[in-house]
């Protein structure tokens, strides 16, 4: 019997690895621009034309001779590895050496490049297989232009199986976007057919780089973050010596580096989790670990069905990461991954707090459309007790000044002024103390529920309550938790709790009943203990419901509305 094994035409493997790599004119973009940051590139110039199926690249980059050009488009050729041991120090954004040779395959190529300090450029046109067909010197200033043209001429069925021009031009907006967020100090030309379609600035940070790519978004709605973090236990971190480090490399220290961009959940977010965004060592990739993470870090933070806009970056040792899981290099394998997932955390809780390094005025910045006030029933609280686990230490100096219709205590801070309602200021405090030690104590007589269901009655043993038949129709619970204690409603509170919900959805109602109530009023030392206790809360922006909770005013805004800064005349003794 005759095999029915065989190997592959040489053109065809060259097709498949070609359709790996190279599946629109996004990918095309994707690829011929990390090559530019690879070669150190801060000017990037991308042209389109997407009816003609043509692209063009340049850059200001290193530039290659004329032996790196002609050896530039072979298959499977780089400068960025040399053996298979390299392949677990990668510090670059491209070393799989497919990219332009695939182009071969898909499309006429040509290259012209200039070294930094030589003083002649050569152009090339390479045909099929990365074989050079025409060379010739050229005058050019150094750095590297790449042409394709005529992308997917030799395959038909691809360009018809594409989407539509405007959905292509859209990925490429997005594509050059996430790039530009992990390299925000270069600077970006777009350009589509011959007219320019947008540009990019350069920023000393990627948080002052965000609002370009995210218009609704104001600079004072986010709030930056800078880490410096030890490496794992495991780490063999590359020495500076490496020739493996690129110029722009940030891995030259016995530490890794966490920059995290978040939106500050009082002031903005999003219907879709389309901006929790992870990168990696200057590559956007999809880490579902990472990404749920943050999404934990804001869990209670933001009102329902709305997600936070978060951009994190980690530059850490290569030792850690496995590139080889997908060709397009966006899919990794990350070693110790609840190391990370620790580490962010813990950053996400820093940016979410309220100190002199985050302050930032939201009286302009805020949405809050309207502050809540409810007319309810007078109540006795208990602000003293403390949680022996929290930081006695207040982070701001905010003092009570006065009550504003029982409602908002305004507070005079050292920049400025802040108005806080009581209500939901409490709910976070008391929510926070619930998570951190949920406590049920036994009641005395037992309290008598009636006419429960039985769905009812197993969401009260799900949350720890005791609860047993006591007669027809009625029900004894043996304990309660513990704020509940000194209410008198607490039957209703009760029965709240039984129609369903997780633990943290029980805890959330249980700190919203036992919270002062707006219309209560409060005493100088009552309000200056409820500031220092929601001061020290984990995240005291917002409520477990996502609402805000303080408005602040600061010193340079009170100057700008009463125009301190106006010359009048020394004899009115200004």
């Amino acid at each position: 019997m005759a095999s029915t094994i065989q190997a592959l035409p040489t053109e065809v493997v060259y097709l498949i690895t070609a359709g790996e790599v190279i599946d629109s004119l996004a990918s095309v973009v994707r690829e011929l621009v990390e090559n530019s940051l690879d070669a150190g590139a801060t000017r990037i110039v991308v042209s389109l034309w997407p009816q003609q199926w043509r692209i063009r690249v340049a850059d200001n980059g290193c530039g290659m001779n004329l032996d790196d050009l002609q050896q530039a488009a072979t298959a499977h050729s780089t400068s960025k590895i040399r053996s298979s041991a390299d392949l677990w120090k990668i510090n670059s954004l491209g070393f799989r050496g497919e990219a332009l040779h695939s182009l071969t395959t898909l499309a006429e190529l040509e290259i012209l490049s200039r070294p930094l300090g030589g003083n002649l450029g050569w152009r090339i046109i390479y045909g099929d297989g990365g074989k050079v067909v025409q060379v010739e010197a050229t005058a050019i200033a150094p750095g590297t232009v790449v042409t394709v043209s005529h992308l997917f001429g030799n395959c038909s069925s691809r360009r018809q199986g594409l989407p539509t021009t405007a959905q292509q031009m859209k990925a490429v907006q997005a594509t050059i976007h996430q790039i530009a967020l992990c390299h925000p100090r270069v600077t970006w030309q777009i350009w589509q057919n011959d007219r320019q379609w947008f540009t990019i600035c350069p920023a000393a940070t990627t948080g002052q780089l965000l609002p370009q790519i995210l218009p609704q978004v104001r600079q004072g709605d986010l709030q930056e973050v800078k880490l410096e973090i030890p490496n794992p236990l495991n780490s063999e971190l590359l020495t500076p010596h490496s020739s493996l480090l690129t110029p722009h490399s940030p891995l030259s220290t016995q530490h890794s580096a966490l920059t995290l961009v978040v939106g500050l959940p009082d002031r903005c977010h999003r219907h879709r989790p389309d901006w929790v965004r992870v990168a990696i060592n200057g590559r956007m990739v999809q880490t579902p670990e990472l990404e749920q993470t943050i999404l934990s870090a804001f869990h209670r933070t933001l009102p329902r069905d709305r997600y936070p806009i978060c951009f994190l970056h980690l530059a850490i040792s290569p030792d850690q990461i496995n590139w080889n899981r997908n060709p397009a290099k966006t899919e990794i394998y990350l070693n110790e991954i609840i190391y990370w997932q620790e580490q962010i955390t813990q950053a996400i809780n820093q940016a979410l707090s309220i100190s002199s390094n985050n302050l930032k005025e939201a009286v302009h910045t805020t949405r809050v459309s309207k502050l809540l006030k409810a007319a309810e029933a007078k109540g006795g609280y208990n602000f003293n007790p403390q949680n022996p686990n929290e930081n006695p230490k207040t982070p701001n100096s905010l003092k009570a000044v006065a009550q504003v219709s029982n409602t908002y205590i305004v507070a005079e801070h050292p920049s400025g002024m802040w108005l806080v309602e009581q209500h939901i200021a409490h709910e976070r405090v008391l929510y926070e103390r619930l998570c951190d030690d949920w406590q049920l104590v036994p009641v005395e007589p037992p309290i008598i529920l009636y006419q429960l269901s039985p769905a009812q009655v197993l969401q009260l043993q799900r949350i720890g309550l005791e609860i047993e038949p006591f007669g027809e129709q009625l029900w004894a619970v043996r304990n309660i938790p513990a704020p509940l204690q000194q209410r008198d409603d607490y039957a209703e509170a009760i029965l709240e709790l039984s129609w369903g919900g997780d633990l943290q959805t029980a805890q959330v109602a249980v700190a919203c009943r036992s919270a002062i109530r707006n219309g209560t009023p409060m005493n100088q030392q009552e309000m200056q203990i409820l500031l220092d206790n929601w001061q020290r809360t984990r995240n005291p922006r917002t409520c477990p419901h996502g609402r805000p909770i303080y408005l602040s005013l600061e010193e340079s805004a009170l100057a700008r509305f009463f125009r301190r800064n106006w010359v009048i005349g020394k004899s009115h003794g200004i």
